[in-house]
């Protein structure tokens, strides 16, 4: 098995043609082939099923598919590492994150890192944590911001607890409020319609854990969104949601959860058992330094509050 093999195979996946894979690589379209061809000799099985105008990937290539992208996204993080030596002088930093937390708390850290590193190159993927720990794990990122205490036990991922959120109920300021006290229940959602986020996001999650823990199916008024959309459903009047405090907007009312309420925690997250390259961890510092001086200052946002783990961490 060799490297621009792997190339190939990652470039025919991704294009499902072989013309545009080979534009892709740099290289001739038969040259391509034979590599492919090579390469299923190489593991003893076909990798591609080949029907006219279509390319699937076979079980074996479903398997080999996450394997050779994190064997190139290794040598791509090798070559960062010998070009920026240690002295970040140069470098990247791909970084992943849910929209709440791009729009919220990781705008300031950034800059502060900016201010810090200014030739380190900051490539940012908005995403929800599920989705952002399968890139992670394959090595399409080197940092993530991850809202799943499930993670700490990943056997690819290490992740590290930063800080936990509230989590509120939200609904247009100029509504009725959705309950006259000034907290309201999981179980007075029971009928009420819901604007709901799309798989991948832990908040649709734990919104729907918490309804039917508490004894009933959530009603969906409408679902599929990211972060704005749900908000500007919301603010329309299709329904209620469950989100962070922290992305609560002026013209929104906030409702806290009563007791014993909803939170999520977020963990910084790489993979398990590879340091991160020398840009990551300098941007890594950064995050944990900037929430400690943070919550130090008393400067998080309300309904922020640190991890005791993350608070201790140098």
């Amino acid at each position: 098995m060799q490297f621009h093999q792997l190339q190939s195979f990652v470039a025919l996946c991704d294009t499902r043609h072989f013309t545009r894979a080979a534009a892709q690589v740099g290289v001739a379209q038969p040259s391509l082939s034979q590599q492919i061809r090579a390469l299923e000799q190489s593991v003893g099985a076909r990798l591609f099923h080949r029907a006219r105008g279509n390319i699937a990937l076979t079980d074996a290539g479903e398997t080999l598919l996450p394997i050779a992208r994190r064997i190139l996204a290794d040598a791509d993080t090798a070559r960062q590492e010998i070009r920026a030596l240690d002295e970040l002088h140069a470098g990247r930093v791909r970084l992943g994150a849910p929209p709440s937390l791009c729009t919220g708390l990781l705008p300031p850290i950034l800059v502060a890192f900016r201010r810090r590193h200014p030739v380190i190159q900051l490539i940012i993927h908005e995403g929800g944590s599920r989705d952002l720990q399968t890139e992670l794990s394959e090595g399409a990122l080197d940092l993530a911001l991850v809202i799943d205490s499930r993670r700490t036990n990943d056997p690819v991922l290490e992740t590290t607890p930063l800080f936990v959120e509230e989590l509120v109920v939200v609904s247009p300021l100029g509504a009725p409020r959705p309950v006259r006290r000034a907290q309201i229940g999981i179980r007075e959602l029971q009928g009420r319609p819901l604007v709901m986020f799309r798989p991948g996001y832990d908040l649709r999650e734990s919104t729907i854990a918490a309804c039917r823990a508490a004894g009933f199916e959530p009603t969906l008024a409408i679902e599929g969104g990211e972060m704005d959309a749900v908000l500007e459903f919301v603010n329309a009047g299709m329904g209620l949601a469950v989100v962070p405090a922290t992305v609560v907007r002026d013209r929104f009312r906030r409702t806290p959860i009563a007791a014993p309420g909803l939170t999520r925690t977020v963990y910084l997250a790489h993979r398990r058992g590879m340091a991160p390259p020398r840009a990551a961890r300098a941007l890594q510092e950064e995050i944990i330094r900037s929430l400690g001086e943070a919550s130090a200052a008393g400067q998080l946002p309300p309904g922020v509050r640190m991890s005791v783990v993350s608070a201790e961490t140098p």
